[in-house]
């Protein structure tokens, strides 16, 4: 998908922007594609961007998103407040750090690490760059441990479902790994321990287990999948660790699923990630990243650097950006605690289970998941319809509602199914107002004769972190 659409695409053929008349006494001819010659008013430059964002859509009625879009006034304030801090210059700004390692440690005694006091841990941009960070860490111990041995380091694979989020086929991409994708298969819409073990060889680096599959919200079996792997090195020597990508389960998990073991009570699991930006309740963008131990990071991939007068350690790939999101998630820790962040949780799976359930009862759906593991569901038009799902997702949108329509991949690309993410903030009310919604499209699609969408009309992907 190209970053910028050209003007002939994007209908904005004008080579200049308009200003309202009432905001200047004489016209003003703002150039759209140059840097203008001389300055505007500060109350003028913010009405004319101010008008051109009025076109973007209502982000609280986005429910292909995952990302966080309502915080209370103190968490904005707080991150106004952090905005010109650096978050990469420790020395500089010694409180923020101190906030972050908090929130590392925080999450440690959350995920059961085996000492959270001494987890190692960072802030990231989103989980995008957590993976990064995760599958790189892998990447090396693999090669360390190959070297030690006197084996070639020129083939490391990583083996992952095919329903992993697209950061990780770019990591492959970057850090030249080969990716093994398990194709899906029947109902297995995602990972499974027999399949992920298939793959592993003397080359594979790691397995990525994913809590909380973008395509349909469910969790993968990642108890189940180091039980395989304990059963391979039993078998056959070989030690293969284990990465949780969490970017939301991880949030979510802890709070509605105390009892499901996928964390780091497991030894195989090594690293977990997730994003603070999504169930974590901040807004875009910060994600976490965190180790079992200081043997799951090697050493070599944590950096001092003597900047802006003090040493520091450094692992993030991203160096300069704000603090503010970082405050706002301590901010959250301490505003919620455990008991409200439970409550946050479990309100957004019952709404999410609640309205899964009334879908179902429509008639014309047939529910994938029901949001009773991520607040997440996923349903299919169910039987010969005169009418597609990229239908109903572009009836929704004429109604002001971001519903996603998608086409599953390998092999159940004759999957086509509508997703739904409850978020804090999505209460029963709005659900409500979206059934209803529901129900006036699918009157008006039922008099077509036929689909008018395919999946070529689909402008969702699941590559956003």
């Amino acid at each position: 998908m190209p970053i910028a659409h050209p003007p002939s695409e994007t209908g904005a053929h004008r080579p200049e922007l308009s200003v309202n008349p009432i905001f200047t006494r004489e016209p003003v001819r703002i150039p759209r594609f140059e840097l203008p010659d001389g300055e505007l008013h500060a109350d003028v430059a913010y009405q004319v961007v101010h008008d051109e964002l009025m076109l973007d859509g209502n982000a609280r009625l986005n429910l292909a998103t995952f990302v966080t879009t309502w915080a209370e006034p103190q968490a904005q304030q707080l991150m106004a407040e952090s905005f010109d801090k650096n978050m990469i210059d420790k020395d500089e700004y010694p409180r923020t750090a101190d906030l972050e390692q908090r929130c590392v440690r925080m999450l440690a005694d959350l995920w059961h690490a085996p000492d959270p006091a001494t987890a190692i841990g960072c802030s990231t941009t989103g989980s995008s760059e957590a993976c990064m960070l995760g599958g790189l860490a892998l990447k090396r111990r693999w090669q360390l441990a190959r070297r030690a041995a006197g084996k070639p380091t020129d083939r490391p694979n990583i083996v992952m479902g095919i329903n992993v989020q697209i950061c990780w086929d770019k990591f492959a991409n970057f850090f030249e790994v080969e990716p093994r994708l398990v194709p899906m298969d029947g109902d297995r819409l995602h990972l499974g321990a027999a399949e992920a073990v298939a793959q592993c060889d003397e080359n594979t680096i790691g397995v990525v287990a994913i809590l909380g599959s973008t395509f349909d919200g469910s969790y993968e079996p990642v108890s189940e999948i180091c039980a395989a792997l304990d059963d391979l090195q039993e078998r056959t020597g070989l030690d293969i660790p284990v990465h949780v990508d969490g970017a939301s389960g991880a949030m979510v998990a802890p709070f509605c699923d105390p009892d499901l073991v996928w964390d780091f009570r497991l030894p195989r699991v090594a690293s977990i990630n997730t994003s603070g930006h999504k169930y974590g309740l901040v807004y875009p963008g910060v994600g976490w990243a965190l180790w079992r131990d200081s043997a799951a990071l090697p050493e070599e991939l944590v950096f001092k650097v003597n900047y802006l007068g003090g040493e520091m350690p450094t692992f993030a790939l991203n160096f300069s950006r704000p603090g503010g999101q970082v405050v706002a998630q301590y901010y959250n820790f301490l505003r919620l605690g455990r008991d409200g962040f439970r409550r946050v949780q479990q309100t957004c799976r019952d709404v999410a289970t609640s309205l899964s359930g009334r879908i179902a009862q429509l008639g014309p759906f047939r529910l994938l998941t029901d949001g009773s593991q991520l607040p997440v569901f996923a349903f299919v038009v169910d039987g010969d319809r005169p009418y597609s799902v990229f239908d109903v997702s572009a009836g929704l949108r004429e109604e002001g509602w971001l519903v996603p329509a998608y086409s599953f991949p390998a092999h159940r690309e004759d999957i086509k199914a509508l997703r739904i993410v409850v978020r804090n903030g999505f209460s029963h009310d709005l659900a409500d107002l979206l059934l209803d919604d529901l129900r006036r499209v699918l009157d008006r699609l039922e008099k077509q004769s036929a689909p008018q969408r395919g999946a070529e009309s689909a402008s969702f992907s699941h590559g956003t972190r």
